[in-house]
């Protein structure tokens, strides 16, 4: 079994980040109380008391004032959302996520903007239903002006739904004050995988089920793993610290002769892409790797795939632009030294392939 070591540099925390300290504490505790939760008895009674001190943890650390259903996961939350909501119509920017062109709701696509954002053209389409954008794009960073999403959403007669996966709970203000429904994922906070929620606002926009979570879900709740999500947005991220650290990277790769994707708009302060002219992505992960370095090309969802992204692609970006493009991003392990290290790494790929191509 291959095993992580310490000399290895990881730089792909928009796929996944390592569990806190605090997350697999609470996760370990969480298994010590055994019981269903929906059993009537002590013990389930104990197990339900843990859970619905877990979620009330989870609607705070996100400011959230409505209901909090558990899910597998964002995947789940986003499909639970497009598939169940009331409201005839559905709609989604041309950049979301894989999941929510899998979900079977063929939501129809709203179009973007150079840098990734939507467009007030598209939103003024929209003519009721269900919208769904993200709070940030998970390839390149940039960040959806959502109060403004919202204002032409609801005055067009429909709901908002966010896919706020990459944001941390501190950052969640704007979407708690706007958005009808949020999709979250654990694993990229510094929970466990396979658990995540649903925020809605107002549960009678959303076809019941049956079963747990409110009726609104079927299964026995991941009790463990939902404990391990709440203790994990208990610990504040760095987010300073990263505008700092996706700063120098940003002035690195463009003194470097590389490409800054999605510059032009805000963006979440852990996530860049960056094009290397004339490496395609692939290659320059091979090389990372072997020194040392992890990162990805795209979402990790899509990252196996020989298809261009189409995030880039909605972008207006050539394919073969696209497939010259790699994701870096930071987690809260992420140090100065280590983007030090890519910079170098980056120059070296870099330099190597414009000397063969000489």
């Amino acid at each position: 079994m291959e095993r992580f070591v310490s000399d290895r540099l990881y730089l792909d925390h928009a796929a996944t980040t390592p569990m806190t300290a605090a997350a697999r504490d609470a996760v370990l505790a969480g298994m010590a109380i055994w019981a269903n939760p929906s059993s009537p008895h002590r013990e389930g009674r104990a197990a339900r008391h843990a859970l619905e001190e877990a979620r009330a943890q989870v609607a705070r650390a996100y400011g959230w004032a409505g209901e909090v259903l558990f899910t597998s996961g964002a995947s789940e939350s986003l499909g639970l959302a497009l598939n169940r909501t009331h409201a005839a119509g559905r709609y989604a920017s041309a950049v979301e996520h894989d999941a929510v062109w899998r979900s079977g709701a063929n939501p129809q696509m709203l179009a973007v903007d150079a840098n990734g954002v939507v467009t007030r053209d598209a939103l003024d389409a929209v003519t009721g239903g269900l919208v769904c954008v993200q709070w940030c794009n998970s390839e390149t960073g940039v960040h959806q002006p959502i109060a403004v999403i919202a204002e032409a959403v609801h005055a067009a007669g429909a709901l908002l739904l966010v896919d706020a996966a990459q944001m941390p709970a501190g950052a969640g203000a704007e979407v708690s004050a706007h958005a009808d429904m949020v999709a979250l994922s654990a694993h990229k906070r510094g929970g466990p995988p396979g658990v995540g929620a649903l925020l809605v606002r107002d549960l009678a926009t959303l076809a019941p089920s049956g079963g747990q979570e409110r009726g609104y879900r079927a299964g026995t709740e991941n009790s463990p793993g939902v404990l391990g999500y709440a203790a994990a947005l208990a610990e504040p991220e760095p987010v300073d610290r990263w505008k700092t650290m996706r700063a120098r990277l940003d002035d690195a790769i463009r003194r470097s002769g590389g490409e800054v994707v999605g510059e032009g708009a805000e963006r979440h302060p852990a996530i860049g892409s960056y094009r290397m002219p004339g490496v395609a992505a692939n290659a320059q992960l091979i090389r990372f790797d072997l020194g040392g370095i992890a990162v990805s090309a795209g979402s990790a969802c899509a990252s196996g795939s020989l298809k261009p992204s189409h995030v880039l692609r909605a972008m207006g970006w050539s394919e073969e632009r696209t497939r010259e493009v790699v994701r870096v991003s930071f987690g809260r392990t992420t140090s100065e030294a280590g983007i030090e290290r890519f910079i170098a790494a980056w120059r070296g790929v870099a330099r190597e392939t414009r000397t063969f191509a000489a």
